[in-house]
């Protein structure tokens, strides 16, 4: 599930609010709360104070915070709901959840997981990249027997994972001729590191560089145009890859990108810096909690339930690094759009509240690629791909396919 930009300006006041500049002398060292058979982080206190009253009534609200992380999946056994339900800050957890729910989510009556992809070859792998941290990789092949036109490049939104939804999305791009490879970002999915943290987003952009050149060099990749694929944060990521390497992709394909905050939400200035620097003391700390983001997201109810399937993505509050990282890498997309310049396909939902589709005709106008295509759909939500009556997801699926089938008729 992806985020907010509203929430998260909304998020960021809230924690200014609470955690004032004259308070920072306390924030000296970490300490952790065990609740059960879960551990919490606190607020670091400074050695020479003694717990305050006030302090010792959060204890209660960290305890309901704890009950509140027990899961509650419509469909599945008590026993599944309790592997759900555990702590998913480190890989080998969240490897364990998905291992234990890949049957349950196969059963989901979806159009992405009922469609019959046969011959489709799927490989999944880890490998380190050169920070050493080990990177989920998963690749989609369309039968031995037919030629392979390119390769798409996907770039998963903020909190999700390539295992889920997108792995329909990614057979039914395979199915029609392509070789199709994804990746968890660090700290998501089935990848190292903890959970829903991003404390670069260079760094997200550059495994994905990195990773991405290797995967261009496969024996079936070598010689193929290659194109990008990034949804909501993703394409903000796709974005900054191909700006970091302009001749490097023979296109990009943005699903509802995060690319500029609107003017009326944007933090103030002082704001910025001050959450700056606590960024940089507690980096890790989560804000305050954001709203479901679920009835913005799937215009579908039923499909919005599926999401709840989807158990290793992060959808706890962001962590306030993660935040950060995020505002200053819209604030540099912004600076950066004219020098967009590869073939590019927008596509967004008209009624999205969570990314905001004057931001993809902002986008639009602004690159100043010769061959650009914006699509915006009709009381479209978020998830155009995942959470929108079976016809729409069909369109969108088909639209990206006929886009790529354009661009590789020319090569």
């Amino acid at each position: 599930m992806d985020f907010s930009l509203n929430t998260l300006s909304g998020s960021v006041m809230d924690f200014t609010m609470k955690h004032k500049p004259a308070k920072l002398a306390l924030f000296l060292r970490n300490s952790d709360f065990h609740a059960g058979n879960s551990r919490f982080n606190q607020l670091p206190i400074s050695p020479k104070r003694r717990f305050s009253r006030k302090t010792m009534d959060l204890v209660p609200k960290i305890v309901a915070v704890a009950e509140k992380n027990s899961k509650n999946i419509e469909g599945v056994s008590q026993e599944l709901n309790s592997i759900a339900s555990q702590k998913l800050d480190f890989a080998p957890a969240r490897r364990r959840v998905r291992t234990a729910f890949i049957e349950a989510q196969q059963q989901l009556d979806h159009p992405l997981f009922k469609l019959a992809h046969l011959g489709i070859r799927t490989e999944e792998w880890f490998e380190r990249n050169s920070k050493g941290i080990e990177i989920f990789c998963k690749s989609w092949l369309p039968k031995q027997e037919v030629k392979i036109k390119a390769i798409v490049c996907f770039c998963h939104g903020y909190g999700d994972t390539c295992t889920f939804f997108f792995d329909g999305i990614a057979k039914r791009i395979a199915e029609s001729g392509y070789a199709v490879y994804a990746i968890d970002h660090p700290g998501f999915g089935l990848s190292e590191g903890l959970h829903g943290y991003i404390p670069s987003f260079d760094e997200l952009v550059n495994n994905v560089i990195e990773r991405y050149t290797k995967i261009k060099g496969r024996p079936e990749a070598s010689e193929l145009p290659r194109f990008l694929l990034g949804q909501s944060m993703g394409g903000a990521v796709a974005i900054k890859a191909h700006l970091k390497q302009p001749t490097d992709w023979d296109g990009v394909i943005l699903v509802a990108p995060m690319c500029k905050i609107a003017e009326d939400v944007k933090p103030a200035p002082v704001v910025v810096k001050i959450l700056t620097l606590i960024s940089n003391i507690l980096p890790e700390a989560k804000l305050v909690p954001e709203n479901h983001l679920g009835d913005l997201a799937f215009r579908e109810t039923s499909k919005k339930k599926m999401a709840d399937y989807n158990v290793i993505s992060y959808s706890d509050q962001m962590r306030l690094k993660t935040a950060m990282e995020l505002l200053k890498a819209t604030k540099e997309i912004e600076s950066q759009l004219e020098k967009v310049s590869s073939p590019l396909l927008v596509l967004h939902g008209a009624a999205d509240k969570v990314t905001d589709p004057s931001v993809s005709k902002f986008l639009y106008e602004k690159a100043s690629s010769k061959d650009k295509t914006l699509k915006l759909y009709p009381e479209g939500y978020h998830c155009i791909l995942e959470g929108e009556p079976d016809e729409r997801i069909f369109t969108v699926l088909g639209d990206i396919v006929a886009w790529l089938d354009c661009r590789c008729a020319v090569k």
